[in-house]
């Protein structure tokens, strides 16, 4: 079974320095029937205007990551950790116990367009945590890149998350395919972060997402006129 999200269908909020599109339900945006996938429970579409972004605030029991598209990500937090993110880095904060963070655009020109993604943790109360690495763009270029999953040690690296959730990336150039296997009884949610794809046959364009279940195999090809770059969350 495949479920449609459209990119026009999801929340909005404009506040001036960040638009910003919600997936699920976030914030003052509120619908019952977009609640979250299995465990993943937030993704934030943001683009946040030069010099400007989140000031300090508070998390716990939450798997956090951000994926940046274009620009940077300036992070601080409570743990000591102070970092900034481009694009083809991952960042992912286990917020657990309780973590305080900013998060800003440090340029003073150039707008960022990052993700901001929550996934329910399957346990409570762990110790907060940060993780920040990059990797070479070719390794996600027509093949699945793993960014984060609940192994301790993976080669190549990907971030540790407390949740049976594997994400993976990977960006398509017209006509390119590939294919993703779910096993037995597990689910998936598909974002097209950029671009455009087909997933199955079915058209996917940039804000695009689908819940998939009781599938076993997806098909997922970059269309024109530039391909797709695109998430895939494999979620028990």
């Amino acid at each position: 079974m495949i479920t449609v999200r459209r990119a026009e269908e999801r929340g909005h909020a404009d506040h001036g320095w960040l638009n910003s599109y919600h997936t699920f339900s976030f914030a003052n945006y509120n619908d019952p029937n977009h609640m979250g996938f299995r465990a993943l429970r937030v993704i934030n579409d943001d683009r946040v205007a030069p010099g400007r972004g989140f000031g300090a605030h508070g998390h716990r029991d939450m798997e956090i990551i951000s994926y940046v598209l274009e620009g940077s990500v300036a992070h601080k937090d409570s743990m000591g950790e102070q970092e900034t993110l481009g694009p083809n880095m991952v960042q992912a904060m286990s917020a657990g116990t309780g973590v305080i963070h900013s998060e800003f655009n440090p340029s003073r020109t150039e707008p960022v367009h990052f993700l901001q993604i929550w996934i329910v943790p399957d346990a409570q109360d762990v110790p907060p945590s940060y993780t920040q690495f990059g990797y070479d763009p070719k390794e996600k270029h027509g093949k699945f890149r793993l960014i984060a999953g609940p192994e301790k040690s993976s080669n190549p690296p990907a971030a540790f998350i407390h949740s049976d959730t594997r994400v993976s990336a990977a960006v398509l150039t017209p006509g390119e395919t590939l294919e993703y296997q779910i096993p037995k009884g597990r689910h998936a949610w598909v974002h097209c972060a950029t671009g455009n794809i087909t997933l199955n046959g079915q058209a996917f364009k940039e804000g695009d997402g689908v819940a998939v279940s009781e599938e076993r195999t997806l098909s997922i090809t970059g269309a024109e006129p530039m391909g797709g770059e695109f998430l895939v969350f494999d979620l028990a």
